[in-house]
């Protein structure tokens, strides 16, 4: 598998066309969304958009970009409406599924794996954080979701856990703090019950699916599948509108939290990227998967963090359960914080994840 240098993820650019190059995927890294979604002639749009990105980072060439007024070939500058960066940094999955992944930092690495029906973008104030405080953070966007591909298959855990495994194989990671959230706390937690701790020497759960959400004979505590079934009926109806709801349980906005109508906008719009049959699929996956044996094969320090006052992932269901269930874990429950709490709790949550991992 190629291996990546993450210290020499410089653009590149050819003189002749201007072109940003991402060494990361080896494709052009042209993705751009400035303006998103903006209906213009596609050959102005890749001409456009590249021009002035190029100006803006190499100054020098301006005269000569000044020059080139003929369109550039789209081929070579392929335009992704759902692409929010510049460089695409990617790895492609065994399956050959492209999987985006941000890349922070220097120092002991820390890879993030977010929730449903969300992506890596919801770390950044987590990543901005540690990497300004000397680590490493890694965040992706699971297959189906955000910048990465969206395959008709393979949203299950076993494949979660081989996407994560490949991406620190692809970055040769080692010592790496896993960070699972909601339904990613599953994908943590099944790579290292599938791949085990070699590279791995902490793990935090964070308003964590695991260790089973869904209620059966042997499960009393878990969530009743209609709750699940109602979930689908919503995204089918009118997924868009199910979503902007969604955001009053996830944020506890009916119990007195406060997040800004940006933040809800940015929860939609991140959401509403994901590939639809994904996030269908996906609620099957996190509801449905019993984790009760992965967690006896968890062997490093272990972290776990819930809100008591989370509508979406109860924690005497979850966070509680899993505390127990993990021999040597730490378990912070955080008064009335909601499963949303990476942003309500933004400034406690990094406080302790920075704790933790320079414990």
């Amino acid at each position: 598998m190629n291996k990546y240098n993450h210290e020499q993820a410089k653009a590149r650019f050819d003189p002749k066309e201007l072109i940003p190059l991402c060494p990361a995927s080896s494709v052009p890294a042209g993705k751009y969304d400035e303006p998103m979604f903006q209906k213009i002639a596609p050959e102005q749009y890749a001409h456009s958009s590249r021009l002035n990105y190029a100006k803006r980072q190499l100054p020098e060439l301006s005269a000569a970009a000044e020059g080139m007024h003929e369109p550039v070939h789209q081929s070579a500058c392929p335009i992704n409406p759902t692409s929010r960066g510049i460089c695409m940094s990617t790895f492609n999955a065994k399956d050959g599924t492209e999987i985006y992944y941000k890349d922070w930092g220097e120092g002991k690495p820390v890879l993030f794996s977010h929730g449903w029906p969300l992506d890596a973008d919801m770390w950044e104030y987590q990543m901005e954080y540690l990497s300004s405080r000397g680590y490493r953070t890694i965040a992706f966007d699971r297959r189906g979701f955000g910048r990465s591909s969206q395959p008709w298959t393979g949203y299950d855990y076993d494949t979660f856990a081989d996407d994560i495994a490949e991406l620190i194989e692809h970055l040769d990671l080692h010592d790496v703090t896993l960070v699972g959230f909601s339904m990613g706390g599953g994908d943590v937690t099944r790579y290292i019950a599938k791949y085990g701790s070699e590279r791995v020497t902490k793990l935090a759960l964070l308003g964590s699916v695991t260790p089973f959400f869904l209620k059966t004979d042997d499960n009393p505590e878990g969530v009743d599948k209609s709750v699940f079934d109602g979930i689908k009926e919503g995204l089918f109806k009118d997924r868009a509108q199910f979503i902007s709801d969604f955001a009053t349980p996830f944020y506890g906005l009916n119990k007195g939290q406060k997040v800004s109508e940006g933040v809800q906008a940015q929860t939609l719009n991140i959401a509403l990227l994901a590939s639809l049959k994904g996030t269908l699929d996906c609620v099957t996956a996190f509801s449905a998967t019993d984790f009760r044996a992965d967690m006896a094969k968890i062997d490093v320090p272990t972290l776990v963090i819930h809100g008591d006052g989370d509508q979406v992932v109860p924690f005497e269901a979850s966070g509680k359960r899993a505390a127990e269930l993990i021999k040597g874990a730490e378990l912070k429950v955080y008064s009335g914080a909601p499963h949303g709490f990476a942003v309500t709790h933004a400034e406690t949550l990094n406080k302790d994840l920075l704790m933790f991992v320079q414990g």
